[in-house]
């Protein structure tokens, strides 16, 4: 099987710098500085990404980079996010709870 098509699991902080083009001691900077940033670390102490984490170095590297945010103001931005996914996640269970209450309430008026 070709390396091309094996996905990894984890990638070494090395790898993610790589992908999104910084040196591992500023990902290390950022794990200080954003609390949603906490790779794992195997039992040679070395920091292990996933692919989640890499969706987050990724998107604070944007907003740093691209959109210039402030570290402060990135912090904030990601914190909106997560609020807003909560939300969204509530919405969707409020939302599935009321269709099964009104498909109830029809088939009790049909009777």
């Amino acid at each position: 099987m070709p390396e091309d098509e094996i996905e990894k699991l984890y990638y070494s902080i090395g790898e993610v710098g790589e992908i999104v083009d910084q040196e591992p001691h500023v990902l290390r900077y950022w794990e200080q500085e954003f609390e949603v940033l906490s790779p794992r670390k195997n039992r040679a102490g070395r920091r292990v990404y996933t692919e989640e984490d890499v969706a987050t170095v990724e998107r604070i590297r944007h907003l740093l980079k691209d959109e210039k945010y402030t570290i402060e103001g990135a912090r904030q931005a990601i914190a909106r996010r997560d609020v807003s996914t909560e939300t969204a996640s509530d919405l969707e269970d409020d939302l599935r709870a009321l269709r099964s209450f009104l498909v109830e309430l029809r088939e009790q008026l049909k009777e």
